[in-house]
């Protein structure tokens, strides 16, 4: 096999010898990567499509280079690209596709030759930045070394994607090297068994003071309390699984979650995607080879198979047979590395040590289990997400993101041809449940039906709601104060013993929820109400003390990532006395009665009928109470019909405009207090704003 560096650390004692260190490992992951593709015994399969949801090998060969070149423009390292045209086609993937929204578009690929002379010019460019950049250490994520190791992990990301794509070519376009050579060994399966694992307290996370390099979603800090489980001894194997396919698995309904029918209703599959049958026999497709089924190798499968095989072998178990979770996975690595750090690299058949292939199950010992690192990836049942504190790199915003969705699965301890960063405990890489890559798994029986695992947070892209966010929370704009903060102050001024008396408000339009927070030390009780889950959503997370993440445009495609949490926005807030609802306003439960304050933020605007909507929350205020009114009055006909207007209308011929059509409405029952302007900016991307002045009025009944 060829021999791997490992991922250099990101400290030393000698800039010279951090130097060689880089270049070394540049040039190690540079000529591996080239290897695999030497595989290709012709360049008319690289334009083959094996995987119908990914691009063809062409695509990839020219990527990981492009990779280099866009990541230094952007970060301001290199001024000129080197092919425009081959950086536009081969930047993007579409490794991300789903099964059932195939991408037609049509791509123009250059000639092979073409990306052979392009991959050699970026590897001079690269080698000669290296070279000469300055370099001072410890490497921080903000310097152009960062970037070169992103390179090469990327590259090594690669690596092992490309070479699942090969696994699916026709042996006939592939050719053995001497270096790419499987494993011969096989025998009958052993048989599995379950063992216990203690219960554990875990604290994961990368720290940013870790020595090597990380992807944005490996940093941050989550806790777990892992309850003691059960894990097999083995991977599932090859002749573990056939007695699922043979049971007529692949067949019976009762065994796949509705995703995985209808994948295989999609697919049609029968049996794992490496398998062969022929002939009344079963054989498996390695990288180079075909041969009869290894019945005590690893099964290779997706994520939606696994969970299947794991509800049939659940018929024969007195628990829960799943998949486990992240948490579980490193309390296995950790009964394993006896408290070894997460960057200590552990024995097994991964890093290209020992085969381009897996290997039996039973060959590589951990502690009481076996292939608790290498062979296969292991699926897991934690959708990815970030940890609290995750933040993305601004060179590649979009590394972990798009995953955060729930549908991404989180993969642990490598494969076979796992590589640098793919080899620590650390690394975090998740695939859409029915894609393939080198990945098995083995189950976990437990007292417990559903799996512990973080829910998942994912970054909102609704451009309205996150332009409440950001209004809400965001930092102070054009030289205008928070928005949300700027009503909060405002309404807290008139709570004054001899003004009201703050017991009960009632926050009607309460969009994500910052007014209702400040205003929490004020009020005993609040109904915080809005018309759209979409907005209550938010403030429901931030009052349970989740964070909410959001994103902001920048400009055209690109997007800030932004975390908040109502420790970090709010200084003060008793969130207890807070109760969210979705509610219509026009159409209050009897329950929301009795308010000494109410506060209508935005809903008359906004709401189908607003004169209805102003009655009912009129009657829902005790005597002598305040009604505030915070509105533009920019009334819209997509939400309100303008017969129901309460104002920017002519009323016998003359001009109706909002304050006087509040006055009109109010005038007979309450007695103006103040009213005051309030500037709001919406942000539409980094370099434009809508600036709107507010009316604030405050009202007290009669």
């Amino acid at each position: 096999m060829i021999n791997q560096l490992k991922t250099p650390t990101l400290v030393g004692n000698s800039v010279v010898e951090k130097r060689q260190e880089l270049i070394a490992y540049f040039k190690n992951t540079w000529s591996t990567y080239e290897s695999l593709f030497s595989l290709i015994n012709n360049d008319d399969a690289y334009l083959l499509r094996p995987e119908p949801l990914r691009h063809p090998l062409v695509f990839y060969f020219g990527h990981t280079a492009t990779f280099y070149v866009n990541k230094l423009i952007l970060g301001k390292y290199i001024s000129q690209r080197v092919n425009s045209r081959i950086e536009a086609i081969c930047a993007v993937g579409v490794d991300e596709m789903s099964w059932d929204d195939l991408n037609s578009e049509h791509y123009d690929w250059p000639s092979v030759d073409e990306v052979r002379t392009y991959r050699q010019q970026v590897y001079n460019l690269v080698l000669n930045l290296i070279e000469t950049m300055d370099l001072t250490l410890p490497i921080t994520q903000d310097s152009l070394a960062w970037i070169i190791l992103m390179g090469c992990e990327h590259e090594r990301i690669h690596l092992e994607t490309s070479s699942v794509i090969m696994r699916m070519l026709p042996l006939e376009h592939l050719t053995s090297q001497a270096s790419w050579q499987p494993c011969a060994q096989s025998s009958a399966a052993p048989k599995n068994e379950l063992i216990s694992v203690q219960s554990q307290k875990l604290s994961l996370g990368k720290k940013v003071q870790d020595k090597t390099f990380g992807w944005d979603n490996e940093y941050g800090h989550q806790e777990f309390e892992v309850e003691e489980f059960s894990a097999a001894k083995f991977l599932v194997s090859n002749g573990e699984y056939l007695a699922f396919v043979e049971a007529g698995g692949y067949k019976n309904s009762l065994f796949w979650c509705q995703e995985g029918l209808s994948w295989l209703q999609f697919t049609q599959a029968k049996m794992p995607r490496f398998w062969r049958y022929n002939q009344g026999q079963y054989s498996q497709r390695n990288l180079l080879n075909e041969m009869p089924l290894p019945l005590d190798w690893p099964v290779e499968v997706n994520c939606l198979e696994a969970k299947a095989f794991c509800q049939w072998r659940q018929q024969s178990s007195s628990g829960f047979v799943r998949l486990p979770t992240e948490a579980q996975w490193y309390c296995l690595r950790d009964s394993v590395a006896n408290g070894q750090a997460q960057e200590t690299y552990l024995p097994g058949n991964i890093n290209l040590t020992d085969y381009a292939s897996s290997c039996p199950v039973n060959q590589h010992p951990h502690g009481e289990f076996f292939d608790v690192i290498g062979n296969v990836w292991q699926w897991t049942a934690s959708a990815i997400d970030g940890f609290a504190g995750f933040s993305v790199h601004p060179l590649y915003d979009d590394f972990s993101t798009p995953t955060f969705d729930g549908k991404h699965n989180l993969i642990k301890g490598g494969s076979w041809i796992s590589t640098g960063n793919e080899t620590l405990a650390s690394s975090r890489y998740a695939f859409r449940r029915h894609f393939y890559q080198h990945a098995g798994f083995r189950y976990v029986m437990s007292h417990n039906p559903e799996p512990e695992q973080v829910a998942v947070n994912q970054f909102e892209t609704s451009k309205d709601i996150c332009q409440q966010l950001a209004c809400d929370f965001a930092s102070n704009t054009l030289g205008y104060e928070n928005y949300g903060l700027q009503i909060a102050k405002h309404v807290a001024s008139l709570i004054k013993p001899e003004n009201v008396r703050a017991e009960r408000l009632l926050n009607l339009g309460c969009s994500v929820g910052r007014v209702a927070f400040e205003l929490s030390q004020y009020f005993q009780h609040i109904d915080a109400i809005d018309f759209s889950a979409r907005t209550i959503q938010h403030g429901v997370k931030l009052q349970a003390g989740e964070s909410v993440r959001y994103t902001s445009t920048i400009e055209g495609d690109i997007c800030q990532y932004n975390e908040i949490t109502l420790a970090d926005t709010v200084q003060q807030f008793k969130s207890e006395r807070i109760l969210f609802s979705q509610g219509d306003g026009c159409n209050l439960k009897e329950n929301f009665n009795h308010y000494d304050v109410i506060l209508i933020q935005h809903a008359l605007e906004q709401s189908y009928d607003p004169k209805r909507l102003l009655s009912n929350a009129v009657s829902r205020l005790k005597p002598s109470g305040l009604l505030i009114i915070v509105s533009d009055y920019h009334y819209q006909l997509q939400t309100t019909e303008k017969v129901k207007w309460l104002s920017g209308i002519k009323v016998n011929g003359e001009n109706l405009a909002g304050f006087d059509a509040l006055t009109n409405q109010l005038s007979e029952n309450f007695e103006l207090v103040k009213e005051q302007e309030l500037a709001r900016v919406v942000a539409s991307s980094a370099r434009n704003f809508n600036l709107s002045h507010c009316q604030f009025s405050v009202w007290r009944a009669k």
